[in-house]
């Protein structure tokens, strides 16, 4: 049984970041699953359009470039050639890789905004948005961290909380910080274009929850209800954001201001497309306008309510454009028993990995496909990868092959013996054999990769069982019709095998093709017989899969090990470093010793405390935030650190004329930076 065939399909896999490399996480969570469907539909010789590439926009870039100080440009440089060389050598068959940072994407994603613009979509507001003082600049969602008041996780974004998946206004975070001066940030008018969500619930609500609630996953409904029925509905969203790096707002008046990266992302499938269609020199446009296209998007379980509520209320604005018939979410991966960290560097980074095991990209699909987190969060072993490689890929898959090609060799020069008269073992496994190619692309149509990756094992398993029953190698001088009959069956077995592992194994499935002298048959053919006729001529056999060893995996443990040891010899992650100052910029600070006279607690204030200090020229007023790690009594008689020449600033009504320098600890703590000895008040720090 197969789905609708429709005239085209449009796929789309997540663009990933380019502030990092790749990792198994990744993997697993939308790049091998888009990769096996597409692999499946060109076997089908259906007309495919994959399409991805690099998100070089995101605010992670730009801390990323801050933090190494370099430019943004820089950053996404680095890592799109990094990722784009090591999805070609892992085998994820993108027909165009492109990025955002292209003169196609600002164009196409520049120019739908303005036709949005033009069709009076965007509701034009001045809004208060958090600004970093220390910075100078408004904070867009990802440079602000804070509590999430959903679910209590206390690194939740300004946009959304990675751990409970909720998206967020920065003002919803509780204690929120700016990831610029690790600052508290202040709120300030600014004016931006609001899409309104609103408008479209019941669009939505009858298109996901209605149209699609039998096909989509459960994962997918679940969370789009959690938006679409919450008591509060879904809330205009503001389409672009204050900042310098990114594509331009094109209207005037808008400058310094560019487009909100979830506006402008997913648009990127859309010129990556155009690119791929000006390249083959066909029309872009049915890939995206034509009712009889399929679009796909694979995403990762933290992207659904961007694919599933805001690009698609994006598309349907516009109109004209189609909407995706589906968006199979994984969950996530974990690794050892914990949650995948890149700061922490706990991850199996694929550029390693393909470093690290040449020629074994098929064993990190195969075992991210077997354990993927399709229902529900997964955890990925050095020890499951192991015992995957050695008691399935060699033990099964590779045993079988080899057995099949290495004896026709031996008993008959190479040369495919002919088929005789059948017995009931060899009917049974021809029945199985013609049934496999359906039921695995059943599972695939309904994007059930881990099952349809068991059913293909379980083809292998067949087919070793075939030989273990049969016992050609005993049958040979008794019956050698027989033989040829047993290795016949087998050596089509193995063709229909590489067929149908192809989509998960497509290095090892080319290897096989070779051995079998194959012409590179598609998915209609699976389930012949006669694919390997009598007389043809195999090559000889190879090895397909080596077997890990013991020392293999505990190298990879160690130096998972060594990483969690590196990080809890640092107490906690440290703020980075701010950009290099000249000295004479230090020298311009005037930070002294002093003695605080007087404290007292400042009315309607839960944090701050007025304090009086004499810095050895008089006495001065200063504020500090301690209030609630301090009673005043406490500190009457501390000495302190002080900057002495800040710019008095107003705070609950009181100037504030200095600012007394603390030390904030893992906890969030405030320690006081206090001589060790009694120190004359005024002395000068150098």
């Amino acid at each position: 049984m197969s789905e609708k065939k429709f005239k085209r399909y449009t796929i789309t896999s997540a663009l990933p970041y380019a502030n990092g490399p790749l990792h198994i996480g990744h993997l697993a969570g939308c790049y091998i699953p888009s990769d096996i469907y597409v692999r499946y539909l060109r076997l089908q010789n259906r007309d495919v359009a994959y399409v991805c590439g690099s998100d070089e926009h995101g605010v992670a870039i730009t801390i990323k470039a801050k933090n190494e100080n370099i430019s943004p440009q820089e950053v996404v440089d680095r890592y799109h050639g990094i990722m784009k060389e090591s999805f070609e050598k892992f085998g994820i068959s993108f027909d165009h890789y492109s990025r955002t940072s292209s003169p196609t994407h600002h164009e196409t994603a520049g120019q739908l905004f303005k036709e949005l613009y033009d069709q009076g979509e965007f509701v034009e507001k001045e809004t208060e948005q958090y600004y970093d003082e220390e910075a100078g600049q408004f904070l867009a969602d990802r440079y602000i961290e804070g509590t999430c008041p959903n679910c209590g996780y206390e690194q939740a974004y300004g946009d959304q909380c990675e751990k409970c998946g909720s998206s967020l206004n920065p003002t919803d975070l509780i204690n929120p910080k700016s990831k610029l001066s690790g600052n508290t940030p202040v709120l300030k008018m600014t004016r931006h274009w609001f899409l309104d969500l609103g408008r479209y619930t019941s669009f939505l609500k009858k298109w996901i929850l209605e149209d699609h609630a039998q096909d989509w996953k459960n994962n997918v409904l679940g969370q789009c209800r959690s938006w679409l029925e919450a008591g509060d509905g879904l809330q205009a969203r503001s389409m672009t954001r204050d900042m310098d790096w990114g594509i331009p707002v094109p209207l005037p008046g808008a400058e310094g201001k560019v487009l909100y990266v979830w506006f402008d992302a997913p648009i990127g499938y859309i010129s990556s497309t155009k690119e791929w269609a000006r390249e083959k020199g066909i029309d872009w446009e049915p890939y995206w306008k034509d009712m009889d296209t399929k679009l796909v998007h694979f995403i990762g379980k933290d992207n659904i309510v961007f694919h599933c509520i805001t690009f698609p209320a994006i598309l349907k604005t516009h109109g004209g454009y189609i909407l995706p018939d589906n968006v199979p979410a994984n969950e996530f991966l974990n690794l050892e028993g914990q949650k995948i960290s890149t700061s922490r560097n706990w991850a199996v980074w694929l550029h390693e990995y393909l470093d690290e095991f040449p020629g074994q990209e098929d064993v990190l699909r195969y075992v991210l496909t077997a354990n993927a987190p399709e229902t529900k969060d997964n955890d990925f072993t050095w020890k499951d990868f192991q015992a995957r490689n050695n008691n399935e890929l060699v033990a099964i898959y590779g045993n079988f092959i080899n057995r099949a090609v290495v004896l026709t060799h031996k008993y008959y020069g190479g040369i495919v013996p002919a088929k005789g008269a059948l017995q009931p073992v060899d009917e049974e496994v021809i029945l199985a054999l013609k049934a496999y190619p359906n039921k695995i692309a059943q599972s695939l149509e309904k994007y059930r990769f881990r099952e349809a990756l068991a059913l293909m094992m379980d083809f292998a398993r067949t087919g070793n069982k075939y030989l273990a029953d049969t016992e050609p190698w005993k049958t040979v001088k008794a019956d050698p019709e027989r033989t040829g009959t047993i290795l016949h069956i087998a050596l089509n077995i193995a063709a229909n095998l590489s067929i149908v592992s192809a989509p998960f194994l497509p290095f090892t499935a080319e290897k096989i093709k070779k051995m079998l002298g194959l012409e590179i048959p598609d998915w209609t053919q699976a389930g012949r017989i006669d694919l390997l006729k009598s007389g043809n001529k195999i090559n000889e056999a190879h090895l397909l899969f080596q077997k890990v060893e013991d020392s293999t995996v505990e190298k990879q443990v160690e130096k998972l090990l060594a990483s969690k040891r590196q990080n809890e010899a640092v107490p906690y992650e440290t703020a980075a470093i701010k950009p290099l100052i000249a000295f004479d910029d230090f020298t311009r600070l005037d930070l002294r010793i002093v003695t605080i006279l007087q404290a007292e607690k400042v009315k309607k204030s839960k944090k701050l405390l007025q304090l009086t200090v004499d810095t050895g020229q008089g006495k001065r007023t200063v504020l500090s935030g301690v209030a609630e790690q301090f009673e005043p009594e406490q500190l009457i008689g501390k000495q302190v650190t002080m900057l002495l020449n800040l710019a008095p600033k107003k705070m609950a009504g009181i100037a504030s004329e200095g600012m007394v320098l603390m030390a904030e600890d893992a906890n969030g703590k405030f320690k006081l930076l206090m001589p060790h000895e009694a120190t004359q008040p005024g002395s000068t720090i150098r």
